[in-house]
């Protein structure tokens, strides 16, 4: 069974730099983290501007609700969660 470790991010937020790097192993840019259904999405109005890369990883440290989850991390990669197929590539 494969070791992991839960990060409860509402209580213990993701510093900016873990965040950069859990988005360098998925091997996306943040926007494509971004939850484009989330509320706050709608609410910030985050369809219509432009964004830097730190701006949308610092709009997701601070509204923690915006980013896809659960990521999994396992050395020097990770995937998103869902679907949980993706887990097994990790394995």
């Amino acid at each position: 069974m494969m070791a992991y470790e839960v990060w409860e991010y509402h209580t213990n937020p993701l510093s900016h730099k873990k965040l950069a790097g859990l988005i360098e192993k998925l091997g996306i840019t943040p926007r494509e983290l971004v939850r484009t259904s989330e509320e706050k999405y709608k609410e910030l109005k985050l369809k219509d501007k432009e964004l830097t890369d730190d701006e949308y990883i610092d709009l997701m440290i601070q509204y923690p609700d915006l980013m896809q989850r659960p990521i999994i991390e396992r050395g020097d990669r990770a995937v998103l969660g869902r679907p949980p197929e993706n887990i097994k590539q990790l394995l």
